[in-house]
């Protein structure tokens, strides 16, 4: 048979249409030995391959055979049939790699939010288990300080003066610390600082709009929030839980 050439599989009642090509990656496999009418257990009916086996655990054999990658869904949970499945067909790459089946399962990521308000100014503190979402996170948000003499902040942006990037503070590789607000420093100078979370262009200063934004992001990011809780009175600070299931890369051969 021709590597080119359509092959159509009914697995279980469910029906495959692929190259020949595809099923000849691993030649010693049953599959690739069916094309070169060596596989006695598959019988070919109306010019269809019939296979007695599992139609829906087949159509990941042939994400496979398609990628040579493992690529599971989040809810999957089936590791040792797909295995098994594996081993049937003689596909003995794939069944080493489904025995790694701790690598394949997603894992649970975890990001907490701290937020205290305090008079004019607010102060955040994130952190996540992840130190790669923190990082992304981080290039989303920037923050802009201005300064203006006297005692008043009559315009929403300091003026005659730009509005002056500054990096965030990042304590570890797993979070980060940043404020916005009004306050007053030495000599009467009223210093402002406005918060800036991409995709959203707004330049915010009031602490509640700007943990409104950073909430509705991350839900957005695919955060589930799990629990929001005061954990000091006095300072007023609250902590908002995310959770999110983070999908593992596909293992390749």
């Amino acid at each position: 048979m021709s590597n080119q050439e359509v092959v159509v599989l009914s697995v279980g009642g469910v029906r495959f249409v692929t190259r020949a090509s595809t099923l000849q990656q691993f030649p010693e496999s049953r599959l690739a030995r069916m094309l070169n009418d060596d596989g006695w257990e598959f019988k070919l009916v109306n010019g269809e391959f019939f296979v007695d086996r599992d139609g829906t655990l087949f159509s990941y054999i042939m994400d496979f055979l398609r990628t040579l990658q493992v690529s599971l869904p989040t809810d999957f949970s089936d590791y040792q049939r797909l295995q098994r499945e594996a081993e049937f067909y003689g596909l003995y790459p794939l069944a080493d790699l489904l025995s790694q089946e701790h690598l394949l399962k997603p894992r649970l990521e975890i990001l907490e939010v701290r937020f205290s308000l305090q008079e004019m100014q607010a102060f955040f503190r994130i952190f996540g288990s992840c130190s790669t979402t923190v990082e992304t996170l981080a290039e989303q948000i920037t923050v802009f300080t201005g300064q203006q003499s006297g005692r008043s902040w009559n315009s929403p942006f300091p003026s005659q003066k730009p509005l002056v990037p500054l990096p965030l503070e990042r304590p570890s590789h797993h979070d980060m610390v940043f404020q916005c607000g009004t306050d007053y420093s030495a000599g009467d100078q009223l210093v402002a600082r406005y918060v800036s979370i991409k995709p959203d262009n707004r330049k915010l200063i009031n602490g509640t709009n700007v943990l409104g934004l950073l909430l509705d992001t991350l839900l957005k990011d695919g955060f589930r929030l799990i629990s929001t809780r005061t954990v000091s009175t006095e300072e007023k600070v609250e902590c908002y839980s995310f959770e999110r299931m983070k999908r593992p890369a596909g293992l390749t051969i």
